[in-house]
C-alpha cells in the first residue's frame, strides 16, 4: 500500500480517511463548514476586551485571563409574513376612521347647539371708533365748543346675578353705591343692572354716558376699596366654603363685607362736548344731545362736518374678552371739521350783558341784539336774552334753547319805514326836503289811521316824516309811487323783496324764519296802507338789521355771514366765500337816507336821541309796533326796537336791538336806544374805529306853510 499524503497547511495531525460510500446510496447532505474568522477582527476584539492599564507605575496592571474566542454561529434569516403586516395596517386604519366618524357624529348631531353657542361667543367683533368732533371757535380763536375726555359708565349684568356675585341683591347694592356719584335714582340704575329678559346673555348695559374723569375716578376708587376689603383672610375663608354642602359649613352667599357688587362695573373711553365760554353765544352755537349729536344751533346745522367719520376695529373675542394674539384690523376715524365763526367774543359779551340787563329792567319776555359789519355782511355778535349755559342743559327751559334773533317773526314797525323812503327817493318821486302835510288822522279804505301821539296838523319835510316817525306821512309818501294804489303796491313790494323781506337770509340756520310778506296783488284793503309803516308783514331780526347795513354800504346788500372759515382734518384752513352782493338802491339814495336817519338821532324832535354817541355821527331809526302773540295769534303788547349804524360819515358797524312784550315802557327809542348806544360804543372802541371827522348835516324836519 502506498503511504497517504498529509493535508497541505495542516497542523501535523492526520485526518482519518473517509469511509467509502456504498454503491447505490444517496450522498448525505454535507454540513456547512464554519468560516474562519478574520484575524484582524479577532485581534481588535481581544484588545477591546482587555482592561485598561493604570498609569500608576507602582502598580502593574493586572491581566485578565484570556478566554478563547467563541466561534460566531451563523443564524438563518427568515422573512416576516406579509399578510400579517397587511392585516395590522388595515385594522389600524379602520380604528382611526371609526374615531373620526364618531367625532363627526358628535359634532354634527349631538353637540351642534353647544358649538353654535360657542361660536357666537367666540368670534370676530367689529367695534365702532368714534371720531373726534370738530371745535367751534370765535373769530379770534376763542373756543366756544370743543370735545374733552369722558367715560361711558357701563356694566356686565351677568356678573351681578346671585350665582356670579354670590349676593342675593347685587344689582340693588351696586345701584345704591352708584346713585350719589352718577346723580341718578337708584331704582333706575338697579333696573339697568338686572339681566335683560329679552337678551339674558347680554354682557353690556350703559348706565351713564360721557361722564367726567372725576366721576370715573370716584367709581374706580370705590371699587378698589371694596376689592381690597374682600381680599382679607376672613373673606378668603368665606369664599373657600362657597358651593360646599351645608353639613360641611358650606354657604351660597357672601356677607356684605366680603362681596364687591361693583366688580361688574366698567367704563369705556369716550368724549364729552364742553363749552368753555359757558353761555357766551350759546343760543347761536347750540348744543348736542346725550349721544353727542348736534341738536340745536350751529351744532345741528353743521352736524355732518363737525362729526367727522367714525372708524372701526375688528378683533377676536372669546367669552366676551378680547384675544390680542388673534389678529384683527383697524380703520382709524377721521376727525371732524373745525368751524371758525365771525363772532367777536368781546362784542358778543358786551351785547349779551346790555340786552340781558334791559330785558330785566323792562320786565320783557325776551330781547336780542345783532352787530353786523356793513362792508362784509359778517355777523360780529348775536345775543339773546334770556340765554342758557350749554354745560347745564338740565337747568334750562325749552324756550331758552332757541335763537330768537333768527327764529322769531315779528312786525318791525317804524324801522321798516326806511324801505318805504328808499323806494320813494330811488324812484325820484320825492326828495328829502319834499313838503308833506300830516293831519292828525287819515281815512284810508275801511280804517282811520293815527300817529303814536295826537297832534295838530304837522308840516314836515320827508326827512321830518322819518325823524318824527309819522305813520300818516309815510302812507302819503308811499302813495306817490304809482298812479294807482295797486301800482304803488307793486313798486313798494319790489323794493321790499330786494331788501330781503320774505326770503331766507342765506345762513341756513336751523329753525330760521323767512318772515311773512304777501304778494302785492294780494294785499288787503288795510295791508296796502299798514305795510309802508311796518305792520302787516313780519321779519326776523337779522333781516331788519341787513336793511340798515345795505344803506350804510352805499345801497349794496351783502348777504349776512356767520362762518369765517373751516379747518379740515388735514389741518388746512379754508376761508368761507364772501357774501353775495346785490345793489338795491343807488349810492346817492343811500347817502340821502343816511342823512335823514341822522336827523332821527340828532334833531330834538327826533325819536332816537338816546342813541347819540359823543364824537361819532349816528344814523338810526326807532320802532314801536303792536306785537302778535304767537300763542293766540292776536295783538298783545308791543315790540320795541332801534336799529342804526356808525360812524354815519364812514359807516362800519350796524347794531340792532329788539325787545319783545316789555312792561316798563314800550317805545323803541326809550328801551332800545340806550342798548344801542352801549353796544355801539363798545364795538367802535373794540374795532378801533376813528371818530367822525365832520358834523351831521341836521336836515330840517319842518317847513312853514
Amino acid at each position: 500500500m502506498s503511504t497517504p499524503r498529509r493535508p497541505a497547511g495542516g497542523s501535523g495531525d492526520r485526518r482519518p480517511p473517509r469511509p467509502a460510500r456504498p454503491r447505490g446510496e444517496e450522498p448525505r447532505p454535507r454540513a456547512p463548514r464554519p468560516r474562519t474568522p478574520d484575524p484582524r477582527r479577532a485581534a481588535e476584539a481581544r484588545r477591546a476586551a482587555e482592561p485598561r492599564r493604570t498609569t500608576d507605575p507602582r502598580r502593574p496592571a493586572a491581566r485578565r485571563p484570556q478566554r478563547p474566542a467563541a466561534r460566531p454561529q451563523q443564524r438563518a434569516i427568515r422573512l416576516a409574513d406579509p399578510r400579517r403586516r397587511l392585516r395590522l395596517v388595515t385594522g389600524s386604519l379602520a380604528l382611526v376612521f371609526a374615531v373620526f366618524a364618531g367625532r363627526l357624529v358628535q359634532l354634527q348631531l349631538l353637540d351642534s347647539d353647544a358649538l353654535a353657542a360657542a361660536a357666537g361667543a367666540n368670534k370676530y367683533v367689529q367695534a365702532v371708533l368714534p371720531a373726534e368732533r370738530g371745535s367751534i371757535t370765535a373769530a379770534d380763536g376763542t373756543v366756544l365748543a370743543t370735545s374733552v375726555d369722558a367715560y361711558d359708565v357701563t356694566a356686565d349684568p351677568t356678573m351681578l346675578t346671585p350665582e356670579a356675585a354670590h349676593l342675593p341683591d347685587a344689582p340693588e347694592q351696586a345701584a345704591a353705591l352708584l346713585a350719589p356719584i352718577l346723580g341718578q335714582p337708584k331704582e333706575k340704575l338697579a333696573a339697568a343692572l338686572h339681566l335683560n329678559p329679552k337678551n339674558p346673555k347680554s354682557q353690556y348695559a350703559l348706565l351713564a354716558p360721557r361722564q367726567t374723569p372725576e366721576v370715573k375716578g370716584q367709581i374706580a376708587d370705590l371699587r378698589s376699596t371694596l376689592t381690597k376689603q374682600t381680599d382679607s383672610a376672613a373673606c378668603r375663608g368665606q369664599k373657600a366654603m362657597l358651593g360646599k354642602p351645608a353639613e360641611q359649613g358650606g354657604r351660597q352667599f357672601l356677607d356684605g363685607t366680603c362681596a364687591n357688587p361693583l366688580a361688574g362695573i366698567f367704563w369705556d373711553e369716550s368724549t364729552r362736548r364742553s363749552y368753555p365760554a359757558g353761555g357766551l353765544a350759546a343760543n347761536l352755537v347750540g348744543f348736542v344731545n346725550s349721544e353727542g349729536v348736534g341738536t340745536g344751533g350751529l351744532e345741528l346745522q353743521y352736524q355732518q362736518q363737525l362729526a367727522g367719520v367714525a372708524g372701526k376695529s375688528t378683533y377676536a373675542s372669546a367669552g366676551g374678552r378680547r384675544v390680542p394674539t388673534a389678529g384683527g384690523s383697524r380703520q382709524d376715524p377721521v376727525p371732524g371739521t373745525d368751524l371758525r365763526l365771525t363772532i367777536d367774543p368781546d362784542i358778543q359779551w358786551a351785547a349779551q350783558r346790555a340786552i340781558t340787563d334791559q330785558v330785566s329792567n323792562a320786565g320783557a319776555e325776551k330781547g336780542y341784539v345783532i352787530v353786523q359789519d356793513v362792508r362784509t355782511g359778517q355777523v360780529l355778535a348775536m345775543a339773546t336774552s334770556p340765554g342758557f349755559n350749554p354745560n347745564q342743559l338740565s337747568s334750562a327751559r325749552p324756550e331758552q334753547l332757541g335763537n330768537a334773533a333768527l327764529q322769531d317773526a315779528y312786525e318791525p314797525g317804524s324801522t321798516a319805514k326806511l324801505m318805504t323812503m328808499a323806494a320813494v327817493l330811488d324812484t325820484g318821486k320825492a326828495t328829502w326836503d319834499t313838503h308833506v302835510t300830516v293831519p292828525n288822522t287819515l281815512q284810508r279804505s275801511d280804517r282811520v289811521f293815527h300817529d303814536d301821539v295826537d297832534h295838530e296838523t304837522w308840516y314836515l319835510t320827508l326827512a321830518g316824516v322819518l325823524a318824527k316817525s309819522s305813520n300818516i306821512g309815510t302812507i302819503e309818501a308811499a302813495e306817490t309811487l304809482g298812479n294807482t294804489q295797486a301800482e304803488s303796491n307793486q313798486v313798494l313790494g319790489g323794493y321790499l323783496q330786494k331788501f330781503g323781506m320774505g326770503q331766507p337770509t342765506g345762513l341756513g340756520f336751523p329753525g330760521e324764519t323767512r318772515g311773512i310778506l304777501a304778494k302785492p296783488e294780494s294785499w288787503s284793503g288795510s295791508q296796502q296802507f299798514t305795510i309802508p309803516f311796518g305792520q302787516g308783514l313780519s321779519v326776523n331780526a337779522l333781516q331788519a338789521t341787513s336793511v340798515f347795513s345795505t344803506i350804510a354800504n352805499g345801497g349794496v346788500r351783502v348777504a349776512p355771514g356767520l362762518l369765517a372759515g373751516t379747518t379740515g382734518p388735514d389741518g388746512k384752513y379754508t376761508p368761507a366765500p364772501a357774501g353775495a352782493q346785490t345793489r338795491v338802491v343807488t349810492e346817492a339814495t343811500a347817502k340821502t337816507l343816511t342823512e335823514m336817519l341822522e336827523s332821527v338821532v340828532t334833531d330834538e324832535q327826533g325819536t332816537g336821541t338816546k342813541a347819540q354817541i359823543p364824537g361819532y355821527r349816528v344814523a338810526g331809526k326807532t320802532g314801536t309796533a303792536n306785537r302778535v302773540d304767537p300763542k293766540t295769534g292776536k295783538y298783545s303788547g308791543y315790540t320795541a326796537s332801534f336799529i342804526g349804524f356808525a360812524p354815519a360819515d364812514q359807516p362800519r358797524v350796524t347794531v340792532s336791538c329788539v325787545i319783545q312784550d316789555p312792561v316798563n315802557g314800550h317805545f323803541g327809542g326809550q328801551l332800545c336806544g340806550p342798548v344801542f348806544k352801549q353796544v355801539m360804543e363798545f364795538a367802535l372802541k373794540s374795532l378801533r374805529v376813528q371818530p367822525s371827522g365832520s358834523e351831521a348835516p341836521n336836515l330840517p324836519v319842518e317847513w312853514k306853510p
